[in-house]
């Protein structure tokens, strides 16, 4: 018979064994499965953030576009294409680095109950350029039809989930499949100039969209569980929050994990990081806290090494976007997309970035620049090419006197040629006068970027032959 003493040693013992355990599972949040050091948890976080900023990010402007109606950027509810019968300009900031060289139309895609049926009507004009891009949750752009692809005669195609094991179906040209649940289908159509405006009109009047039940005139399956869409963080949330796991945990039910991440999905469960799991800060110690927003700022700094070396052209557009396969899983390229969200994959676009002066110096609206296209060194390209503005740090249009915030090709007729037949940009935040706007290229008054677009490039701008010419200050 055990004594009072030693029932309250037993006792106290077991006080301390579910003490001991509440510490614990405090620590490392009731859905962790192995306990990890915080040297550890600072490790997988770091490779988590740079693995889930994209699809945090992208599902920060979806839901802008597609979920939230009382967003001024809202655009249409799921499998409803909406057309935007103009370019953008400074009043659009959901999407960073927007082109305003094509209006677009954006259809936001859910095939968890049935496939979409995409109709395409032919184009009005052989060099009208256009182009439908598909973009996953992960942000890969896994398909593309239009010009480039699939030509200017339309067509019909079908686009599927990743549980649809159906056939092609009678009338649809091509089965476009997805590895997510969710999509966006991201339409350009080329505009000429301003009185251009009612053709482009009638093509994406044409741009038909209906689930495949609607298409083939049969019953529709059941509909798909309702999804209440959590709020998503703000940008700046985005680099601050620790609750950006748990956005990040929401999108990954909606992506299959593919065979290539499973022991990279393991290792994120560690911190409680994966599809449908829970991710609570409140429930860390300070020191595990301490842990994970210690691989955050690790995280940014690899981000930063990267935007270094696409300053210094090391890293391209072209390494940035792309199809799974392509991108090779490289996260941090992925990462650096966020940049220009939504950007083409290389073969349909290519995009040179100006961040410094031919001197290496940060681009400011304080200087004045040109940018000099020499006879017959125009950028290379089959459709068209393009200049654009953006202001530093928001990465957006900027609004200035004219109203202008690109040079593209098709104003070339109306640009001012130099004596041997070569082109001369100014860029600068002033007028250079009324007898020189022609080639005036406004920049806000302080730090700044420009894009090139060149859009279905030739075989020498993809091999490299022809590189973008460098800004030079005055």
């Amino acid at each position: 018979m055990r004594t009072v003493s030693s029932k309250i040693r037993i006792f106290a013992v077991a006080v301390l064994v579910i003490a001991g355990l509440g510490y614990i599972l405090k620590a490392r949040g009731a859905s962790a499965v192995d306990a990890v050091s915080p040297a550890e948890a600072r490790a997988i976080a770091k490779e988590a953030y740079i693995y889930g900023y994209p699809l945090v990010d992208n599902y920060r402007a979806e839901y802008a576009y597609f979920v939230d109606r009382s967003n001024p950027e809202f655009k249409a509810p799921w499998n409803q294409i909406t057309n935007i019968p103009r370019v953008f300009t400074p009043t659009d900031v959901a999407v960073q680095t927007p082109n305003s060289d094509t209006p677009y139309s954006w259809l936001g895609l859910d095939l968890r109950a049935e496939p979409v049926v995409l109709t395409l009507p032919p184009m009005d004009a052989k060099d009208r350029y256009f182009s439908v891009q598909f973009t996953d949750f992960y942000t890969f752009n896994f398909a593309y039809l239009g010009t480039s692809t699939s030509g200017n005669d339309g067509g019909t195609f079908l686009v599927a989930g990743p549980d649809w094991k159906g056939e092609t179906p009678k009338g649809a040209q091509k089965v476009i499949r997805s590895e997510t649940e969710f999509i966006v289908a991201i339409y350009r159509t080329q505009l000429f100039s301003p009185a251009d405006l009612d053709n482009v009109k009638n093509i994406q009047a044409g741009y038909k969209v209906q689930t495949l039940s609607a298409f083939l005139g049969t019953p529709a399956p059941p509909a798909a569980p309702q999804i209440d869409f959590i709020k998503p963080l703000t940008l700046t949330e985005q680099k601050t929050s620790l609750e950006f796991f748990n956005i990040l945990n929401f999108v990954l039910q909606f992506c299959p994990t593919n065979p290539s991440e499973t022991e990279l999905m393991a290792r994120f469960a560690k911190i409680g990081v994966g599809a449908g799991k829970t991710f609570d800060p409140d429930k860390l110690t300070p020191e595990m806290k301490s842990a994970i927003e210690q691989g955050r700022a690790d995280a940014f700094a690899e981000f930063a090494g990267g935007v270094k070396q696409m300053t210094e052209g090391k890293l391209t557009s072209g390494d940035l976007f792309g199809t799974r396969e392509y991108m090779k899983n490289n996260y941090l390229n992925r990462w650096l997309g966020t940049i220009g969200i939504y950007g083409n994959s290389k073969q349909e676009a290519m995009y040179p970035i100006y961040y410094t002066d031919s001197s290496g110096q940060k681009l400011n609206g304080g200087s004045r620049y040109t940018l000099r296209f020499a006879p017959g060194q125009f950028p290379p390209v089959n459709a068209f090419w393009s200049l654009t503005m953006y202001e530093l740090p928001a990465s957006l249009l900027t609004a200035n006197s004219i109203d202008r915030y690109l040079i593209n090709s098709p104003m070339l007729p109306q640009l001012k040629r130099d004596a041997d037949g070569g082109l001369t940009l100014l860029i600068q935040n002033e007028s250079p006068g009324k007898d020189k706007e022609a080639n005036w290229l406004p920049a806000p008054k302080g730090p700044f970027a420009m894009y090139m677009r060149l859009y279905w490039p030739k075989k020498e701008a993809l091999d490299g032959k022809w590189t973008a010419p460098k800004v030079q200050r005055d």
